[in-house]
């Protein structure tokens, strides 16, 4: 089953691909709570059941601007970092042996193919392709040999970065954390859809391939990933694991490749599909802003 978050006339609402596009389930049910994926995901197998049905209506061919992030506000996005050999050589540092973990805010998802506002505060803004995991019932020590019972679905990530701040201090938090810097999308593909232990995971920036890996190769498989987060939290319906980027970003390249206005950026996960997104400049951010890495402190708080 495949499920994505579609803008009509009443908002954001929660649509199931049918046989010939895309079937509204608030309408289709007639019960308008069905209108929010987090309503579903905290009803459990009962609300998936009823929406599993409506997968053969035939549904309505939707523009790629009406695609809201497949995950609207998770609570919380916990990411993984240096969790391919490949990405952690590349960058100069050892191969971790412990999951190297931050957090993302709501604020930072976008659509999937909605414009990615490059950063006025940054000129090294990157591109990460990454395998996302959307949490269904959740829960805390969830064993790896439990953990799909905790997951509802996948989806397709961009964790781009502003490089400059995120190795500007020994915290990643800053530069993942930019207002609308992560793609997430085009839908939630249910686990009983599609084994995720090996696909293909790549990024293509104005057509040319930048990464190109399979995600067998992560250091922390998926089951695992559940596993660690849930040791120290409890998951909760609606979060989303990001799993980590492949080898091939553009800080590590000779010269750096920087995402810039103008860019088209994709990336795509076998089975999951493809979010494409069109790099602009931010144009709300004042000039002389003092926070940059690199400049003076400011001082007198």
């Amino acid at each position: 089953m495949r499920l994505a978050t579609i803008a009509t006339p009443e908002g954001l609402r929660l649509h199931v691909r049918g046989r010939s596009g895309y079937v509204d389930v608030a309408e289709a049910t007639g019960d308008p709570r069905f209108a929010s994926l987090h309503h579903v995901l905290e009803t459990g197998l009962p609300a998936m059941d009823a929406i599993r049905a409506l997968a053969d209506a035939g549904g309505r061919e939707v523009a790629d601007a009406d695609f809201g992030p497949a995950v609207p506000a998770p609570p919380r996005i916990l990411c993984l970092g240096l969790n391919y050999s490949e990405h952690a050589l590349e960058g100069g540092r050892e191969v971790p042996t412990w999951p190297d973990a931050f957090v993302r805010g709501a604020d930072s998802v976008l659509g999937p193919y909605a414009d990615l506002v490059k950063p006025a505060l940054t000129e090294r803004f990157d591109y990460e392709a990454e395998l996302g995991i959307v949490i269904g019932a959740g829960g805390r020590y969830i064993t790896a040999d439990k953990a799909l019972d905790a997951i509802a679905g996948y989806v397709v990530l961009n964790d781009a970065s502003a490089r400059d701040w995120q190795r500007a201090a020994s915290q990643w938090t800053a530069g993942k954390n930019f207002e609308g810097s992560m793609p997430l999308g085009p839908e939630v593909v249910t686990t009983d859809e599609l084994d995720v232990s090996d696909l293909a995971i790549s990024s293509t920036l104005n057509g040319q391939v930048m990464q190109s890996a399979r995600t067998s190769l992560m250091l922390v498989d998926v089951p695992s990933a559940v596993e660690f987060f849930s040791s120290f939290t409890r998951l909760m319906p609606g979060d989303v694991i990001a799993t980590g980027t492949p080898g091939g970003v553009g800080f590590a390249r000779t010269p750096p490749v920087w995402m810039h206005p103008g860019d088209v950026i994709e990336v795509s996960v076998e089975g999951l599909g493809t979010i494409r997104n069109r790099v602009v400049a931010e144009e709300d951010a004042p000039q002389d802003w003092r926070w940059r890495p690199g400049a003076p402190l400011k001082t007198g708080f």
